[in-house]
């Protein structure tokens, strides 16, 4: 299993980490090519009305998936490094 930090390491990695990486996965596959999601679309998927606290589980899943290579985190559309990104971000396929 490859962390997105060390921070990510002493987490650890659940079912429920697993899930959402697969629901991104899902997700972006039922979207175009170039298109993008929310964390929080992965979040709401799989968390119902308690998809609030899957957020931050949901942006450790797509730091993991970046650092293996399947993902880059966007703002503004511009590749961002998943680390040191503030604030809403978008997920999209590596390219």
């Amino acid at each position: 299993m490859k962390y997105c930090s060390a921070a990510c390491r002493s987490h650890g990695v659940n079912a429920k980490d697993l899930q959402l990486e697969t629901t991104i996965v899902s997700l972006l596959d039922k979207r175009a090519r170039e298109s993008t999601i929310c964390p929080s679309d992965a979040a709401r998927a799989i968390g119902g009305e308690e998809w609030r606290e899957l957020m931050e589980p949901a942006r450790r899943a797509a730091r993991r998936m970046v650092a293996r290579g399947e993902l880059q985190i966007t703002q503004g559309g511009v590749v961002v490094d998943p680390s040191t990104a503030k604030g809403p971000i978008r997920l999209r396929r590596a390219r």
